[in-house]
Order: structure tokens, then C-alpha cells, then sequence
């Protein structure tokens, strides 16, 4: 691990490996690598450091143990109107730079990926899931927007029908399933997961890289030109923070029980 990664805190690693691979490890596997709250912003500030790292070449991410990334650790205290506004921006500038950055990344999906992380597990250049790795975009079931990234690359990855399928009804899907559908580029089995993106990666690495950053360039300006859905989506999820609905999911969580959602409980619709 150089400086430049050195974060310091061990919730997030980095390690390099030869021809230019870095690898990126979400590394919380007591609590399914979900995100405490300075984690967001660690993992912006990580994106922005390969941005401008030379060494770099191609990215791979992945999750400790046997998850990839569960999203926000709901176990934490409950976000304020603050911790939601400043979330807001750190994700936009995460996006942002995800797509803006030329290294192709690599996103190996060794475990359960859900909101934050199949977010970033599919707004990589190339996802290689476990073929049985749980993926669920999982928003609607605590009562928020599916603002990370869903409007942005759903449509593009699996059509319309597909993405309000699944980003309506959080229903879950296999790695071998999503790959079936078009939302990831491979599924292999569990083992194979990060050796095979770690070998697609140095076959990157050791290719002409003026081709693949201006190929990834072309191609992101389809995401690029959407970042305005995101944005509103964005937008959206966190004014469900502060909503009922949200404040019932998360005490529904602490209580081990099902979710009574205020808003469909109210005849006149949300009561948000």
C-alpha cells in the first residue's frame, strides 16, 4: 500500500499488484462490508486518488470474506438532515468520477452485493460475479429512492421492463441470473472469482492503454449524458431519509421484525 491510499483507517484496503493492477478491498467482512458513514466519503476520496494515480493502470474491486458490500450499515445511528445532505454530495462526486476516470475497473463480485454495493459492483466497466451471489437493489425495502445508481445504469445494462422488475420490487437475483440478463458481464463460480478478474485485468494492463481509456471514454459518454436522472434520484433518496417510512424500516431492523410502512398504511397515499 503506497501513501497515496493510506487512509489509515482498515475498513477500506488497497494492493498493488504487477503490470499496474490495483486491487481495492471493502474490508468489514463481521458486518457483510456495509458502509459506516465516514466510509462513503473514503471511498469517494479512494476513486479520486486513482484518478490521479500514475502507477494505475486498471482497478479491481472487491469485498473481504463473503460479501461484496451490503449497502449502509443500518446498525449505525441514524443519519442526520446534515450526514444526508453531505452523503448526497459525496455520492454525486463518487459517480461522477467513477465514470470520468479512463482506467477501466473491475468489479469482483465474490458475495452478496446490495444498493451501494451493486452500485458499485455495476457502474464498473466489467463485473465478473459469483454465480451465486445474491445481488438486490434493495432501496424500496427501507422505504427510500433508488437513488445511487439505478436510474443511471439499469436501463442501459437490461431495459426498462427489467430494471423497474427488479429496482421496484428489490427481488433478488443470482450472479448467474444477472449475467443471463445482460446486468453483469460474467458469472463464474465462487472460487474463481477474483483470480479470473485479477486475470482480466493484467490482460488490460498489458494492452494498448491510449485505446482503452478513449474506448471507456466513448463509451461512458451514454452515462454521462444521463447523470441528470441520477442526480434527481439522488435527490429523491435522501428526502426519504427523512421520511416515516425510512424511520419505520429502521426500527422494524432493531426489532428483528417485518416493515408496516406508514405510507401503506394511508389511504390518501405517502405519508412521508
Amino acid at each position: 500500500m503506497t501513501d497515496l491510499y493510506n487512509h489509515g483507517t482498515g475498513d477500506i484496503l488497497t494492493e498493488r499488484h504487477d503490470n499496474g493492477v490495483l486491487q481495492i478491498t471493502i474490508n468489514r467482512p463481521d458486518r457483510y462490508n456495509s458502509l459506516t458513514l465516514p466510509m462513503f466519503e473514503e471511498m469517494n476520496q479512494i476513486w479520486a486518488d486513482v484518478e490521479r494515480d500514475d502507477q494505475t493502470r486498471v482497478v479491481v474491486i472487491t469485498g473481504a470474506g463473503k460479501a461484496f458490500c451490503t449497502g449502509m450499515d443500518v446498525a449505525q445511528p441514524d443519519p442526520t438532515p446534515q450526514d444526508a445532505l453531505a452523503m448526497l454530495e459525496t455520492e454525486r462526486k463518487r459517480v461522477a468520477t467513477m465514470l470520468r476516470i479512463e482506467k477501466p475497473i473491475i468489479s469482483a463480485i465474490n458475495g452478496p452485493a446490495v444498493g451501494y454495493g451493486l452500485s458499485t459492483a455495476l457502474l464498473a466497466d466489467i463485473s465478473i460475479a459469483a454465480d451465486d451471489a445474491v445481488l438486490i437493489e434493495g432501496h424500496t425495502k427501507v422505504g427510500v429512492t433508488a437513488g445511487d445508481h439505478a436510474a443511471l445504469i439499469w436501463p442501459l445494462l437490461v431495459g426498462m421492463a427489467k430494471t423497474k422488475y427488479y429496482v421496484l420490487t428489490s427481488e433478488k437475483l443470482t450472479g448467474a441470473e444477472a449475467e443471463r440478463i445482460g446486468l453483469v458481464s460474467l458469472s463464474v463460480p465462487r472460487e474463481q472469482v477474483l483470480p479470473r478478474a485479477l486475470e482480466v485485468a493484467s490482460q488490460l494492463a498489458r494492452g494498448s492503454q491510449q485505446a482503452l481509456r478513449f474506448t471507456k471514454r466513448a463509451l461512458n459518454s451514454w452515462l454521462t449524458n444521463a447523470m441528470p436522472q441520477h442526480e434527481l434520484s439522488s435527490a429523491l433518496e435522501i428526502l426519504d431519509f427523512a421520511g416515516a417510512d425510512y424511520a419505520e424500516a429502521r426500527q422494524a431492523f432493531r426489532e428483528k421484525r417485518p416493515v408496516d410502512f406508514p405510507s401503506a398504511r394511508a389511504a390518501g397515499g405517502p405519508a412521508n
